[in-house]
């Protein structure tokens, strides 16, 4: 694929063949985007790829706890609930997923099963844990560069035929992922990513998420009309 055909033909993946996707292809896929820039070059990040056995057992631990009502333990800051427009946004792809996967608003049953979905990462058949060097934590460029790092890699993955997703409901519960993927305690786990070929019979997989225009998103300062 060219540049183009990547960007504008990517999209969140939230179904997945059952099929393992080999371990060449994903470090292909993480050389790639490791040529993200970061702040001074401190390159921040680092990846725990998770697949078989092991991330069977983060996906129960993340279910079991959820449901049994133990609070979150994101590692980063999630902000305050959004309003206004940023709400909307939400609130729009949200009617997008569930209207192409037939989710009616008061079928509380298939809301759940939705929202348990992305704490079992999807069901892929890989996760990538993105962690980062506890030393740096409290600079905000820190974080920015893992975001950098993130998009480099579901648009690497997405130009050599893999679909992903970055999740944040799948690290949720980080007492689960550090134990069972074996995260060391001088990292700060920032996001997972759901990882594996694309099942195109999933209905929300067809789903493609409303964007900003270019007015709305940008202003030129100093340019001639």
């Amino acid at each position: 694929m060219n540049f183009d055909d990547v960007i504008l033909g990517r999209r969140s993946i939230r179904g997945y063949k059952p099929v393992p996707v080999p371990r060449g292809l994903i470090e292909e896929i993480l050389a790639l985007a490791m040529r993200a820039p970061s702040s001074m070059n401190t390159q921040p990040w680092n990846f725990t790829v998770v697949t078989g056995e092991p991330l069977d057992r983060i996906r129960a631990g993340n279910t079991e706890n959820t449901l049994a009502g133990v609070p979150q333990s994101r590692e980063f800051r999630t902000g305050s609930a959004f309003a206004g427009q940023h709400r909307d946004r939400q609130v729009g792809v949200a009617k997008q997923l569930f209207g192409a996967m037939g989710i009616a608003r008061d079928d509380q049953e298939m809301r759940q099963d939705w929202v348990l979905r992305g704490f079992r990462q999807f069901d892929a058949p890989v996760c990538v844990i993105i962690t980062y060097d506890r030393v740096l934590d409290g600079s905000d460029d820190t974080p920015f560069d893992c975001g950098a790092v993130a998009t480099a890699l579901v648009n690497a993955a997405w130009s050599r035929g893999l679909g992903a997703v970055i999740n944040s409901q799948g690290i949720m519960q980080s007492p689960v992922v550090r134990e069972h993927a074996g995260i060391a305690d001088d990292q700060v786990i920032m996001k997972s990513i759901a990882l594996g070929y694309p099942d195109e019979d999933f209905p929300a997989n067809a789903v493609i998420s409303t964007r900003k225009t270019l007015e709305e998103a940008s202003r030129f300062v100093g340019f001639e009309d």
